[in-house]
């Protein structure tokens, strides 16, 4: 049975894909769907509930009937139009901060276990990055660089690079001395083209797996970061800075905090279990269990 098939066959993959996929086409069609501009604002429609319906004056002056589908925040801001865009960001941030942890921790992992003098010096800096909490290093560069959509990618995808440069490292210096390398070595073949085209291949798997679990990390960082006010600026609608808008008024108004709650946490799950199938398929060891 090939891989495609046992992929299609595992439960938890067939599910975060559907999740993934609806959460894909939220973000994609947000213009659309999103009933109200995210970030317009309109004193008439402070906090109402969900559901409220009422004309609403646009920047330009026209007004349009408008229905509050998730009420609004203590701005007058429609929830649901900044949920949807929220998905966006959300997911932007996940696929890109793992493309950055796996890319970087990729290249010094292959230096490390396959070059030995370079081992020593990597990983030892590997070690003392891992020694100093992720969330802490994510607060210091957005506190350095400032708060900006890169930037953020930028600390939460520092932190994971340790991480994947061991996973990596490991890997290699179990493939270095496996004899498809030692011919490529025989045949004059450079150290470049060895590590680009026989090792790298056969470390894929893993590190697909890895990437699915740090973009869900990096999902739920993001929203961390910017509950606590130190991700995006406050204007930008994602969900962290929704429910941190929302919890001042939470006593009168806690779909303000629930909806984006409610996205959040579907997001990470279908991730997860998209990583859980995947290595299930993927690892030799967990495929032999099956």
């Amino acid at each position: 049975m090939s891989n495609w098939n046992k992929l299609w066959r595992n439960s938890a993959v067939r599910l975060g894909c559907a999740v993934l996929a609806v959460l894909l086409l939220l973000a994609v069609l947000a213009p659309w769907l999103g009933t109200f501009d995210p970030s317009a604002m309109d004193p008439s429609f402070i906090s109402v509930a969900a559901g409220t319906r009422g004309e609403v004056t646009l920047p330009d002056g026209q007004t349009l009937q408008h229905v509050f589908w998730m009420g609004s925040d203590n701005f007058g801001r429609d929830i649901w139009s900044r949920v949807l865009f929220g998905t966006r960001v959300s997911l932007g941030v996940g696929l890109c901060t793992a493309v950055l942890a796996i890319t970087g921790g990729c290249l010094l992992g292959m230096l490390a276990g396959y070059f030995r003098p370079v081992d020593a010096v990597v990983m030892r800096l590997v070690d003392g990055m891992m020694a100093i909490p992720a969330v802490l290093v994510a607060i210091t560069l957005v506190a350095m660089l400032g708060a900006s959509l890169p930037t953020v990618i930028l600390a939460i995808a520092v932190p994971e690079i340790p991480r994947v440069t061991r996973l990596v490292r490991a890997l290699v210096m179990g493939l270095r001395d496996e004899p498809f390398v030692e011919a490529a070595r025989a045949l004059a073949s450079s150290n470049l083209t060895i590590l680009w085209r026989d090792i790298l291949p056969n470390a894929l798997a893993p590190l697909i797996v890895q990437g699915t679990f740090i973009a869900a990390s990096a999902v739920l960082t993001e929203a961390i970061l910017s509950f606590l006010g130190l991700g995006l600026p406050a204007d930008v609608p994602t969900w962290g800075n929704i429910m941190a808008e929302g919890r001042v008024q939470f006593a009168q108004s806690p779909g303000n905090v629930m909806f984006p709650a409610l996205f959040l946490v579907p997001t990470v799950l279908a991730i997860n279990l998209l990583g859980d199938g995947l290595r299930d398929v993927l690892d030799p060891k967990f495929s032999k269990r099956a």
